[in-house]
């Protein structure tokens, strides 16, 4: 027979080149395709204080994550991409009890952001301070809070709600917040933005705001936002970014409704954390819910006020925020200070001081002498040499933390 045509040999060798590939193709896998992402991403170990140690992202827990502060959290700036903040919460329910200890930096961003509808963080009992910014809610997020301080942050937006975002916190105080801007739409304290995605709602109920500086203590921008004050409010002491101008309260288009019944108390955050109401069960809040009976409030337990004990003894103790606002005292005898050598070396005078100490506590001593400092948070504690100067023919000293001031022969 003839041969082929040319044409009828090239569309064999084509059609064998397309079978061999196939051939070649992996098998498909009908394993189904995960669709729950990890409950963490980014997981990093935990510190010593109860939250990560390094940059963390948090997506989709499936159950309550609950994070136990044992001591104070501090966040270096270093170990936090810039574009970050240094905790994010993308997805699921969060608790941090931060049993009244603080979270400390970064200076450099935010230690806490709020990103999602299905975001929710529930924070009791913490203090945020020192950071470049505090905590950002975006994206339809909720942040539930009790017993807050936010105080000596820096940078625009110490707390911004954004977008349909919702935050309700009870017992707030926003203490000596520096907004780098004194642009009218830019908080020194909390900022609201809308227009984007929707409007946020704000619901504070007990709020102090206290000698922040640079802006309007609560700024509204971009569109109509719910903005609700209950309880008691204060508004002390706020500058502009002169230093010397008193600052607004607020300003913006907001839909403001001020339920508030007059000036919180001077102690703040210590006289709420004294605040002991009884556990109420489910039958009782559905009866009362039915009957529509009016919730009983929290009984304040008296809140000790021991240092002006120590005056008796020619020892003069001055708090920021007054004697009252929840620091503590105790004179100390050899057995309190615990440690052999100081006591051998004939210790004159000495005394304990714990509670609210980070506001800055001066203790002077109507002795001569050098001063040594106890840190109670090292265990032992740490001995170190304390600065001292003379007031009034008194030998003084300031501290932040807690621990005990040992006057010493010089």
């Amino acid at each position: 027979p003839p041969p082929p045509p040319p044409h009828f040999l090239i569309k064999n060798v084509i059609c064998c080149l397309f079978l061999l590939l196939f051939l070649a193709l992996p098998v498909q896998s009908q394993t189904p395709i995960p669709t729950t992402p990890p409950q963490l991403t980014n997981p990093t170990s935990m510190a010593a204080c109860g939250l990560p140690a390094s940059y963390a992202q948090f997506n989709s827990s499936a159950t309550v994550t609950t994070f136990n502060m044992t001591s104070d959290c501090v966040f270096n700036s270093w170990s936090v991409p810039s574009s970050n903040a240094f905790l994010e919460f993308e997805s699921g329910t969060f608790r941090i009890n931060g049993n009244g200890y603080s979270i400390i930096g970064p200076s450099n961003t935010r230690p806490l952001f709020l990103s999602g509808s299905s975001t929710v963080l529930e924070m009791n009992n913490v203090v945020i301070r020192q950071a470049a910014g505090a905590v950002g809610v975006r994206n339809g997020a909720r942040l539930n809070g009790i017993n807050i301080v936010f105080r000596d942050n820096a940078g625009n937006h110490i707390l911004q709600v954004a977008d349909n975002s919702q935050a309700q916190l009870e017992n707030v105080w926003f203490l000596n917040n520096r907004n780098t801007t004194n642009a009218l739409n830019q908080g020194s304290a909390l900022t609201l933005t809308g227009g984007f995605v929707g409007n946020p709602t704000v619901r504070l109920t007990n709020a102090i705001f206290q000698g922040n500086t640079g802006a309007p203590n609560v700024a509204v921008n971009n569109g109509a936002t719910a903005l609700e004050f209950n309880g008691c409010l204060t508004f002390s002491g706020n500058l502009q970014a002169d230093g010397v101008t008193a600052a607004s309260n607020h300003n913006g288009a907001a839909t403001t409704t001020d339920n508030s019944t007059g000036a919180c108390p001077s102690e703040g955050f210590s006289y709420w954390l004294s605040l002991t109401p009884a556990p109420t069960t489910e039958s009782q809040k559905r009866a009362k819910k039915e009957e529509k009976l009016p919730t009983a409030t929290a009984t304040p337990r008296p809140l000790a006020v021991t240092c002006p004990v120590l005056s008796q003894f020619g020892i003069a103790v001055h708090a920021t925020y007054g004697l009252a606002s929840g620091v503590q005292c105790q004179r100390l005898d050899g057995g309190g200070i615990g440690i052999q050598s100081i006591v051998e070396a004939g210790f004159i005078e000495a005394v304990d001081i714990w509670g609210y100490v980070e506001q800055g506590v001066e203790v002077c001593f109507p002795q001569s002498g050098r001063l040594l400092f106890l840190d109670a948070r090292t265990m032992p504690r740490a001995v170190a040499p304390l600065e001292s100067t003379v007031v009034d023919g008194m030998t003084c000293a300031s501290i932040a933390s807690p621990g005990s001031i040992v006057l010493m022969p010089s």
